[in-house]
């Protein structure tokens, strides 16, 4: 896995957001991205339970990428997080006595993945309950593993398609420390999903129902 940057992409104006999610689809095949199939993201909610205390529980959060389909990550509310196979799934329900599932709070980015020489990129529609709340776009810079080295060239590369909606430096990548190796991981990646994820749950777009 290389650097990896997710992001919002803003609905154009005037559009919808499948219709925004084809014209970018029309910008990566004019730069001559290749189409190599579908991804899709996901994120379930989990309150603690039996919480005794004045103070409100931890959410959990249960995450899978069809990237690495034999794992799953679980994060917990400002951390630790986990690195599971993919029965993790079945041990939340059995420890639901511990753990309740936020229903209707799953969250997926589901979309077509492009190849472009070194890049990766995956543009996705973000859905809840069957609602479309937003679009994400993914950007890997597969040779590169350390942020510093490869930023500019991927925030360059991202201009070409996404013009002024270019993100800034991902906020897990500013925390890593200067002058160490500290490469990136697949919970670098996760987290800016579940930042988007999160940020688009409170977001209400009329007319956006996925058909």
């Amino acid at each position: 896995m290389g650097v990896t940057c997710v992001c919002q992409v803003p609905v154009a104006e005037g559009k919808s957001v499948q219709q925004t999610v084809d014209m970018l689809h029309k910008k990566l095949e004019q730069l001559g991205a290749v189409k190599q199939g579908s991804f899709c993201v996901d994120c379930e909610t989990y309150h603690a339970t039996g919480n005794s205390s004045s103070q409100p529980s931890k959410l959990l959060y249960v995450m899978h990428n069809s990237e690495t389909p034999l794992s799953c990550l679980a994060l917990f509310e400002g951390g630790p997080c986990l690195i599971a196979d993919a029965n993790f799934d079945v041990l939340m329900v059995k420890l639901k006595s511990h753990f309740q599932n936020a229903k209707g709070h799953k969250v997926e980015s589901r979309g077509s993945r492009y190849r472009y020489c070194d890049f990766l990129i995956k543009v996705g529609t973000v859905t809840m309950s069957s609602s479309a709340r937003g679009i994400s776009v993914e950007v890997e810079y597969c040779p590169c593993v350390v942020p510093g080295d490869c930023w500019n060239l991927m925030k360059e590369f991202m201009q070409s398609f996404l013009g002024p909606s270019v993100p800034e430096l991902p906020s897990v990548f500013a925390a890593k420390p200067e002058g160490l190796f500290a490469p990136t991981d697949c919970v670098d990646t996760m987290t800016q999903y579940l930042e988007l994820f999160n940020k688009l749950r409170k977001l209400q777009i009329p007319g956006t129902n996925v058909r």
